[in-house]
């Protein structure tokens, strides 16, 4: 089924595994007349934004995606991952088992929508846990001024 593409002026895709960017004044559109790996600009993580747990299971799913070349060593990391968040976090074990089964049938794009509910569930804990106790995750509070 074909997919119609419209990428407005100086927005990039990623197409597998090759940015494109839209360089002209307007907006242009194509399409995509057989089956490919495409991700907006809006929803590529880069590594350097990947800094927290979900954000990496994220990083590691979206390789496997776009560059199948690498989806074992990918597939390694994300393991590795999910298990440490499961460890850290039981209540996410529906959103880990649901990006697990997306791996293992192939679904890679949906296991992708799965890792970003997994960054949602991230934020909500990491929410709660500042409300209890602010000082927790204030890492400019104490430390530093007393090593002097």
């Amino acid at each position: 089924m074909p997919l119609k593409i419209n990428l407005k002026k100086g927005q990039k895709i990623i197409l597998n595994g090759a940015v494109i960017e839209n360089t002209n004044p307007r907006s242009v559109s194509f399409t995509l007349m057989n089956e490919a790996s495409i991700l907006r600009d809006n929803d590529v993580l880069t590594a350097e934004e990947a800094c927290t747990p979900a954000s990496r299971v994220y990083f590691n799913v979206q390789g496997m995606y776009l560059f199948p070349d690498k989806r074992e060593q990918y597939y390694q990391n994300v393991n590795q991952f999910l298990e440490d968040y499961e460890r850290a976090a039981k209540s996410a074990l529906p959103i880990t088992y649901a990006i697990r089964e997306a791996l293992l049938d192939g679904e890679f794009y949906s296991a992708l929508k799965q890792a970003r509910h997994l960054i949602e569930h991230e934020n909500k804990v990491l929410c709660n846990v500042q409300e209890s106790d602010p000082e927790l995750l204030d890492y400019t509070s104490g430390g530093e001024s007393d090593a002097k």
